[in-house]
């Protein structure tokens, strides 16, 4: 195994730091497409929590453009983080290598949040907090994408 057999753990880690949900989504479209992942895949393999983890990702989306949205780094969306990027970090990750992808992908989602919050509170401040949700929305639900996309395409070269 190299070290860059991981860099999708990493940067699926990243993904959840912004956008809890947007991993299990992004692994979600995988399954339904039928694209193998690399690692084992925790739950999304049944079809509610496919179609679950969709519908939450949009709700997401939604949700975070609300005055009353919670910030990324209270308990419950660190929480959150945890446990989308423990998943999405495994299922990325070589097979045998689960648990240190997830382990990866939890060790980067975690301090991003916060680096993460920053960045959005600096947005909103200068744009506000729909236009900076948005544009956050796109970059992160498109990394999401292109992680896990190119992620399944590689494992499918091999």
């Amino acid at each position: 195994m190299k070290a860059l057999d991981l860099l999708p753990s990493a940067l699926i880690g990243a993904v959840a730091s912004a956008r809890s949900m947007t991993p299990m989504a992004a692994l979600a479209a995988a399954e339904l497409a039928h694209k193998p992942l690399p690692g084992r895949v925790f739950l999304l393999n049944r079809p509610l929590f496919k179609f679950g983890a969709l519908a939450m990702g949009i709700g997401e989306l939604l949700g975070d453009k609300m005055k009353t949205a919670p910030d990324r780094t209270v308990f419950l969306g660190l929480l959150a983080r945890v446990m989308s990027a423990g998943i999405a970090g495994a299922a990325l990750a070589p097979r045998g290598k689960e648990k240190l992808g997830a382990g990866l992908a939890v060790g980067t989602a975690v301090p991003l949040a916060y680096l993460t919050l920053s960045g959005r509170k600096k947005a909103m401040a200068r744009i506000g907090q729909t236009k900076s949700g948005l544009i956050e929305d796109a970059l992160i639900v498109g990394a999401g994408a292109l992680v896990v996309g190119l992620t399944v395409s590689r494992f499918y070269r091999r």
